[in-house]
């Protein structure tokens, strides 16, 4: 019994899984595209529709365009306002001063991470 068949050589095997690896890298990306497209908030749902159009009807190009257009806006979404985090400072600050107790200073925390 032999264990490997000349029928399929080694060669069409390393091909077969390079495309079967991009395959899956492509639908990966995409899937991240579409993820990062739709929890953006400041994008209107008309935005959302045409780059989902876009997307799928010209794959590459869509998703090419997509992260080189919208791509640096996705972490700037996830980063702290420079605004809440010298407000919370400013907070903590009277906090260890004794200006302010525990609940005036979770309240002005909660105030300056939701604005």
């Amino acid at each position: 019994m032999a264990m490997a068949s000349t029928e399929y050589p080694f060669s069409e095997l390393m091909w077969t899984m390079l495309v079967f690896f991009c395959w899956i890298a492509w639908f990966w990306l995409l899937f991240l595209v579409l993820t990062d497209l739709y929890r953006r908030p400041a994008v209107s749902g008309w935005a959302k529709a045409g780059w989902t159009v876009l997307v799928f009807v010209l794959p590459f190009v869509g998703v090419l365009l997509y992260l080189g257009t919208q791509g640096r806006h996705s972490r700037s979404s996830s980063t702290v306002d420079r605004d809440a985090v010298e407000q919370i400072a400013e907070a903590k600050r009277l906090y260890d001063q004794g200006a302010i107790d525990e609940e005036e200073f979770l309240a002005l925390k909660r105030k300056a991470l939701s604005s």
